[in-house]
C-alpha cells in the first residue's frame, strides 16, 4: 500500500512538473522579466567596472609610489580570490536554497567594503577590503546570467544572455575612460566612492526581484512556482504577448537527463572555456596600462590608449549577442578563440601607437564576443537546473582561481622578459580552450535544458 502511494505521488508530481514546464516554456518577455534584465545587466556592469576599476587604479598607485609592483600583484590577486571564494559560495547557496539569497546580500557586502576602500590609510587596508567585496562580487556572474537563462523565451534565450553580457561590458570603457578623467583631479579614492555608493542603489532596487520558477519545480515547490508562473501570465494578457507555441515536455526531459548523464563532461568545458575566457581577457586588461607604463608611455597616455582598445568590449559582445543564435554556440566560441590566439601573438609584436590600439581594440573585440558567448550564455546551459548554480559556480570559481597566481606570473615575466610573451601566454591559453570546445562541447543552441 505504501509503494502504491508513493507511485502515485511519484505520478502525480511528475504530471504537475510536466505542466508547469510547459506553460514556463510558453512564457515570452513582460514587464517582469525586462525589470529583471534590468537589474541583472546594472549588476554586470559594476562587475565590469570593478575590473577595470582595479586595473586604472593600480598604475596609479604604483605611479605615486603608494603601491609597489608585489602589492599591486596582491592587490589584484585577491580580488580575484575574493571573485573565486564568492562563484563558489553563489552556486552552493543559489542551487541547495535558492537563486533570491544568492543575490540579496552579495551587492551590500561589495558597496560597504568598496567605500570602505576609499578610506584606507594604507595598501594592506586597501588589499583586505578589496578582497572582501570581491567576495560579494563573486555571487554576482554566477546569479546574473543563471537568472537570466531561467526567465528568457527558450528561442531568444542566447539573445538575452548575450545582451546582458553587452550592457555589463559598455562599462569597460566607460570605466577608463572615468579613471582617466577623475582619478588626475580627485584621486582615486573617488571611484571607489562611485562605484560602492552605486552599488548599495542597486542592492535596493533588486531586493524584490522574483525567485526562479524554475529552481522552484526543480525542488517540488510547486505552489509557489505556480504562483510566479501565473503573475508573468497574467501580465502577458495585460501586454497582449502570445505565448510560444507548445513544445514536448519529453525534449525537455531527455536533454536534462542527457546534460546530468554528461555532467562531469560539461563542467571540464565549462571550466577550459570560461578559465580562458577570463584569464586571457582580465591578464590584458588588467596589466595593459602598466605595460604600457614599462613600455615608456606616460600614464595618462597609457589609460587613453587604453580606453581606446577597450571600445572593442561593448563591440565584441554585441557581436556574440547576434552570432550565438543565429549561427550557434559552438561555431561562435572556437572561431572568437581561434582569432583571439591570433591576435594575441600579432599584439605583442606591435611598436607603433595606431597599430597597437587597433590591434588591442580586435584582440578586446574578441575577448568580449568570449564574454558574451561562453560566460553570458554557452557556461549556465551545460548544465541542468538542478546543478546550473554548482557547475557555473564551480567553473567561474576555477577560473578565478587560475586568474590568482596570474598577476605574480605577469610581474615576473616582465622583470625576466619582455610583454611579448605575456601575449604568446594569452594566445596558448586560448588555442587549447578552442580545441576541447571544438572536439568535446555540446551544441546548446534552442535545446531545453530544465
Amino acid at each position: 500500500m505504501d509503494n502504491t502511494s508513493t507511485v502515485s505521488q511519484n505520478n502525480f508530481n511528475q504530471t504537475i512538473e510536466k505542466s508547469l514546464h510547459v506553460r514556463m516554456d510558453k512564457i515570452q518577455p513582460t514587464k517582469t522579466f525586462y525589470k529583471i534584465f534590468t537589474l541583472v545587466s546594472a549588476g554586470m556592469f559594476l562587475d565590469a567596472i570593478d575590473v577595470y576599476l582595479a586595473s586604472g587604479v593600480s598604475s596609479y598607485l604604483l605611479k605615486d609610489g603608494w603601491s609597489t609592483l608585489s602589492l599591486n600583484s596582491a592587490f589584484l590577486s585577491v580580488g580575484f580570490f575574493g571573485l573565486f571564494l564568492g562563484s563558489v559560495f553563489a552556486g552552493l547557496i543559489g542551487d541547495l536554497f535558492g537563486r533570491k539569497r544568492a543575490y540579496q546580500l552579495n551587492l551590500l557586502i561589495f558597496g560597504t567594503f568598496t567605500l570602505l576602500g576609499s578610506f584606507a590609510p594604507n595598501m594592506p587596508f586597501l588589499i583586505i577590503c578589496r578582497l572582501i567585496s570581491s567576495i560579494g562580487l563573486g555571487t554576482e556572474i554566477v546569479t546574473g546570467y543563471a537568472m537570466i537563462n531561467e526567465f528568457a523565451p527558450i528561442k531568444s534565450r542566447g539573445k538575452w544572455c548575450a545582451l546582458t553580457s553587452f550592457v555589463a561590458n559598455c562599462g569597460a570603457p566607460i570605466t577608463m575612460l572615468l579613471c582617466t578623467l577623475i582619478i588626475p583631479r580627485f584621486s582615486w579614492r573617488a571611484m571607489f566612492v562611485i562605484s560602492g555608493v552605486l552599488a548599495l542603489i542597486l542592492w535596493y532596487f533588486r531586493r524584490n526581484l522574483p525567485e526562479s520558477p524554475r529552481w522552484y519545480i526543480a525542488h517540488q515547490k510547486y505552489h509557489d512556482a505556480q504562483k510566479v508562473i501565473s503573475s508573468i501570465e497574467d501580465e502577458m494578457k495585460a501586454e497582449k504577448t502570445a505565448p510560444a507555441a507548445n513544445i514536448a515536455t519529453n525534449t525537455a526531459e531527455q536533454n536534462s537527463v542527457a546534460s546530468d548523464k554528461h555532467f562531469i563532461r560539461n563542467l571540464l568545458v565549462a571550466t577550459f572555456a570560461v578559465s580562458a575566457t577570463i584569464v586571457c581577457q582580465y591578464t590584458f586588461t588588467s596589466w595593459v596600462p602598466t605595460l604600457l607604463v614599462k613600455q615608456g608611455i606616460n600614464v595618462v597616455s597609457s589609460l587613453g590608449f587604453t580606453t581606446v582598445m577597450l571600445l572593442g568590449a561593448p563591440f565584441g559582445a554585441f557581436i556574440g549577442a547576434l552570432a550565438v543564435d543565429r549561427i550557434g554556440r559552438k561555431p561562435t566560441i572556437v572561431s572568437a578563440f581561434t582569432f583571439a590566439a591570433i591576435l594575441g601573438i600579432l599584439y605583442g609584436h606591435q611598436t607603433h601607437p595606431l597599430l597597437v590600439m587597433l590591434f588591442g581594440f580586435l584582440l578586446t573585440s574578441c575577448f568580449y564576443i568570449l564574454m558574451a558567448s561562453v560566460v553570458g550564455v554557452y557556461v549556465s546551459e551545460l548544465f541542468s537546473t538542478k546543478y546550473r548554480f554548482r557547475g557555473a559556480g564551480i567553473a567561474n570559481g576555477i577560473s578565478k582561481l587560475i586568474t590568482v597566481g596570474m598577476p605574480f606570473v605577469v610581474s615576473w615575466l616582465i622583470t625576466i622578459s619582455n610583454p611579448s610573451m605575456i601575449f604568446i601566454l594569452i594566445s596558448l591559453f586560448a588555442l587549447i580552450a578552442g580545441v576541447i570546445v571544438l572536439f568535446f562541447g555540446p551544441e546548446t543552441n534552442n535545446k531545453i535544458l530544465e
